[in-house]
């Protein structure tokens, strides 16, 4: 009877000792002895999420079509890769430009896509934007202190204007009177009328430059001028205009002086210039073409390389071609090609 006692305490002894052993076995023999149930990554997460920029805009005038149209296809290509576009209209003030600016980088912008109301004074904007670390992408007309932007886009203008001075000595070769409607303040209309002027100095029978003014690239301003120049010289012959707004106030002035001879032309490619193209007995002889819909799109691509530290090029210069009464159904007239 105590023999059997002492067997079951024993028994009851070395069963303590094997579960005491078994509660204690910690990641021991094969995995599947210690299986261990990771918690489930939610989809997308460990990824690395893609950087987000914010782009700054600023251009001359947010009432100009050509701007607006650039400004619309650089946003629609950027918010497509996650972006996000502030927009600010200086309205052709230099001053409002530069507030304007400084407020964006204050905002936290990464990089600006930027058209100078005025080429010169831009420099201290430029200064502040290099020194907050800002890129800068240079748009559509030069800032005369290049080396502060790290990228420039924009047509080819000195061609715009040669391609208005071929047209204009093919359609006048007896040459004669030219005015000239230009905005100094603007590069791009500089390298126009540069071309422009350059390229008629070689015509066999010469024309001669007998009026110019500044109209800041506005309709208004232009259709003024115009008319005062008009009322000096009645025996013009050609008007050349730095952009398509110049050129639809100088046509007003003709038609309000019925002068059905003039030759007018402008730059830019604008929907209102192509319709007055389709009209009979239109002034309007031609519109050296940019593309706002591509320039847009490319800047939105090279500003995209220059935030992301991808190889870019310094300058990009967009072709530019003429469109006339002959080829203009090929551009359509509702729109910008």
């Amino acid at each position: 009877m105590m023999k059997r006692r002492g067997l079951q305490i024993l028994m009851m002894l070395v069963l303590i000792c094997t579960l005491g052993i078994s509660a204690c076995k910690k990641d021991v023999g094969t995995p599947e002895d210690n299986a261990v149930t990771e918690p489930e990554e939610e989809e997308g997460e460990g990824e690395a999420e893609e950087e987000s920029y914010v782009i700054g805009f600023s251009a001359i005038d947010m009432e100009n079509p050509y701007f607006i149209t650039l400004e619309s296809a650089a946003r629609e290509a950027l918010e497509a890769e996650g972006c996000q576009m502030i927009t600010k209209d200086p309205g052709t003030d230099p001053d409002l430009q530069a507030s304007q600016i400084q407020e964006m980088i204050d905002e936290g912008i990464d990089a600006i896509l930027l058209t100078p109301v005025n080429w010169e004074e831009i420099t201290p904007s430029l200064q502040a934007l290099q020194e907050a670390g800002i890129k800068i992408l240079n748009v559509d007309a030069q800032v005369k202190e290049m080396d502060y932007v790290d990228a420039y886009i924009g047509s080819d203008n000195y061609t715009a204007g040669q391609l208005c001075g071929e047209d204009l000595m093919e359609k006048q070769p007896e040459g004669g009177k030219i005015a000239i409607l230009e905005c100094p303040t603007q590069n791009s209309v500089n390298d126009r009328i540069t071309g422009f002027e350059e390229t008629i100095a070689d015509a066999e029978n010469g024309f001669e430059v007998v009026a110019r003014a500044d109209t800041g690239g506005q309709f208004e301003r232009a259709l003024e001028e115009t008319q005062e120049i008009l009322k000096e010289f009645p025996d013009l012959t050609a008007i050349m205009c730095g952009n398509d707004q110049m050129a639809v106030g100088a046509k007003t002035a003709v038609n309000l002086a019925e002068m059905k001879d003039v030759i007018i032309y402008g730059v830019d490619g604008s929907p209102d210039i192509k319709k007055e193209l389709k009209k009979t007995g239109n002034q309007i002889a031609g519109t050296a073409a940019q593309s706002p819909i591509n320039m847009g799109k490319s800047a939105a691509e090279l500003v995209l390389k220059m935030l992301k530290g991808e190889p870019f090029e310094r300058e990009t210069y967009e072709e530019v071609f003429m469109i006339n009464a002959e080829n203009v159904d090929m551009y359509g007239t509702d729109g910008w090609q």
